[in-house]
Order: C-alpha cells, then structure tokens, then sequence
C-alpha cells in the first residue's frame, strides 16, 4: 500500500512537471534515465507574454538543465523543438547552457526552429529534423523605440555576431554562409532571411541528419553507452 501511494505520488509530480514546463524525465526498460526538454511556443525572456500565449519559459529551464548536469541517475538530454523564436537574449542563454553540458545530448526539430530557435537546434552535440520541419534564418530584430544613430546599428551588428558565432561553431555550416541566408532577399517577398524545409536544412549543414523520434532516441542511448 505504502508502495503504491509513492507511485501515485511520483505520477502525480511528473503531471505537474509536465504541465508547468514540459520536462520529464524518461526511462525506458534496461536502458539510462534520459531528460526531455520540450522548447516550444515562443521563449519568453525578461518580461511575461500574455497568458493565451503559448512560452517556453527561460527561467525554469535553466535550473532543470543544472539540476540535470548535477544528476548522477540521469545520463542524456533529449531536447524536443518546435518554436517561432523569441528573447534573443534568453534563447542564446539556453543554447549555451545546454553546449556546456557534460552529458549527451540530441535535437530533434518537429515542428519549426525559427529565430533565435536555430541556436537552440545546433547547440546538442546531434541534432535531427523531420522531413517537414523548418528552419528560418533571418537578421536581428527589436521591438520598441529605437534611437537612430551609427552606435544603435552596431549594436545589432554585435548582437547578430553572436547568434552567427554560436551557430557556425556548433554545426557544419560556415559562418559567412550562414550570414548569406540570413540576409538573403530571394525568398521571403516583405523581408529578408530563408526558410529552410527539413532536408534542406541538413544539406546546408545546420542539421545533422533527418529523422523523427525513434531515431533521436536510438542515437542518444547510443551516445550515452559510448560515454560509459
């Protein structure tokens, strides 16, 4: 009896947990515990978005992801993506977090990985997309009231040099072709940028490899035994 109430009360945090930031964690029959983290909706950053928006919320990813680096029963991180972007700021926080884990890690893009979603993609040491996922590169934008002078325009310049940093050093795309895609005005008819559709993605060298779940996971256990 004592048995099956720790059970019910195990399910009933792993609910909440869901609910509130969906994360869990996996364990699949003979094999490591592994975390999920699903990055979806829109990342919210230093202020709160509506509440009929639908947010990944930086500030409890962060401690999930130290807590999971600090584990010694969980051995890998799966990270699900299907986001339109977000706080540029907060979302390359969280790629950087999640490059300095120690432990395996793996992407898989299912939906889209827009905006500062891109970062997010490559920052795993593999990364997957399904054939009908996305990827939209384009340059930094600001909402609000902008001063008009040469240091405003260098500060983006900065703050992009960041993102295109990151992405070319975590994937096999170069960082000058990255800022071509990014700029590029052959695709989208109202602004500039590329969208980039499963298989594309991969060519282009952004993404490691197409494929949904099953093979996400396969490859992370593979990971996880090879580091043992």
């Amino acid at each position: 009896m004592c048995t099956n109430r720790m059970d019910d009360e195990k399910i009933k945090q792993e609910e909440e947990r869901i609910k509130e930031n969906g994360q869990l964690t996996l364990e699949g029959p003979g094999k490591s515990k592994i975390h999920l983290l699903s990055i979806i909706g829109e990342i919210e950053g230093h202020e709160n978005l509506s509440g009929s928006t639908k947010t990944t919320k930086y500030e409890h990813v962060l401690p999930e992801l130290a807590k999971v680096e600090d584990s010694d029963e969980i051995k890998g991180i799966l990270v699900l993506i299907n986001t339109v972007g977000g706080d540029v700021s907060c979302g390359l926080a969280l790629a950087e977090m999640l490059a300095s884990i120690s432990k395996p890690t793996v992407s898989l893009v299912i939906g889209d990985s827009h905006s500062i979603g891109v970062p997010l993609a490559v920052a795993t040491d593999h990364s997957f997309i399904v054939p009908t996922g996305t990827m939209l590169v384009h340059p930094v934008r600001m909402s609000g009231m902008l001063i008009g002078t040469t240091k405003t325009y260098d500060y983006f310049e900065m703050i992009q040099d960041r993102i295109l940093t990151f992405v070319s050093n975590h994937s096999k795309i170069s960082y000058e072709e990255l800022k071509c895609l990014m700029h590029s005005t052959k695709m989208l008819s109202k602004d500039l940028g590329t969208v980039l559709v499963g298989e594309k993605a991969v060519e282009v060298g952004l993404i490691d490899e197409i494929g949904g779940i099953s093979p996400a996971l396969k490859k992370l256990y593979e990971m996880i035994e090879e580091d043992n």
